[in-house]
């Protein structure tokens, strides 16, 4: 069947001596794996491999399936092309740490539309954003516990001044175990916990507290996600935010 759907990019690797194997989470068939052939060409022009880093966001004409784990890519290009993602280090980083999570935890393979509206939404915002870009990343995490099943309970978050990472919720008094955020951090991802898209700018916080925060973030995904395990994008992540 051929289609056409929109798709965001999350991972490839190369296939042979010059096509890729892309991983995209699509808008019509939700995480698909597609073999793109040519990709690597050393003509600028047929070289499809620019179309596929971290996050950006296509236009694809497919050769769709079910039987197959592997589909085919009849065309390829741009739905809008990014005015600071690539191009902006701080952004760029978020993307490659903010692909690897998605491509970690999203594996179901149909279409869930609520969820790619958020995705494509959150990603426009980011490229557009000048203020408040250094938080987008924690953002990002905590929305997308609300797709994906893991979201905190936030009732008493108002009243508790603990928030206990195994069990998801709000406490009064300090969990025995260490997987927890303590009385001092616990206001700032309240904070988070309400932000609103349009209101990152206004999120400011200490390098400390967001490089304790993003902790406690990829700690709550290890606790309640099979899949993030070890993230190779994380080092960088944390090196850049220095």
């Amino acid at each position: 069947m051929l289609a056409s759907t929109k798709g965001i990019v999350l991972h490839f690797i190369k296939y042979g001596e010059s096509s890729v194997i892309a991983t995209i989470y699509t808008e019509k068939f939700g995480r698909q794996a597609y073999i793109i052939n040519a990709a690597r060409s050393k003509n600028a022009k047929n070289n499809k491999a620019r179309f596929l880093q971290p996050l950006f966001i296509l236009d694809l004409v497919v050769y769709q399936k079910p039987s197959r784990d592997i589909q085919r890519v009849k065309e390829i290009k741009f739905a809008v092309p990014f005015n600071s993602i690539p191009f902006e280090i701080s952004k760029s980083t978020q993307a490659i740490f903010i692909a690897e999570i998605l491509y970690k935890t999203l594996r179901e393979e149909e279409s869930y539309p609520k969820l790619f509206a958020f995705l494509e939404n959150a990603i426009h915002y980011f490229d557009l954003m000048g203020d408040g870009t250094n938080n987008f990343h924690l953002f990002f995490l905590i929305r997308l516990t609300e797709y994906i099943g893991i979201h905190p309970n936030t009732e008493f978050m108002e009243l508790y001044k603990f928030f206990d990472l195994k069990k998801g919720v709000f406490t009064p008094a300090e969990p025995s175990h260490t997987m927890l955020v303590n009385k001092e951090l616990t206001p700032v991802f309240k904070k988070l916990l309400q932000l609103k898209l349009n209101e990152l700018s206004t999120f400011k916080i200490t390098r400390q507290h967001r490089e304790a925060l993003l902790q406690k973030l990829i700690d709550y995904y290890q606790l309640h996600f099979e899949t993030p395990g070890s993230l190779k994008s994380l080092p960088v992540l944390k090196e850049v935010f220095k």
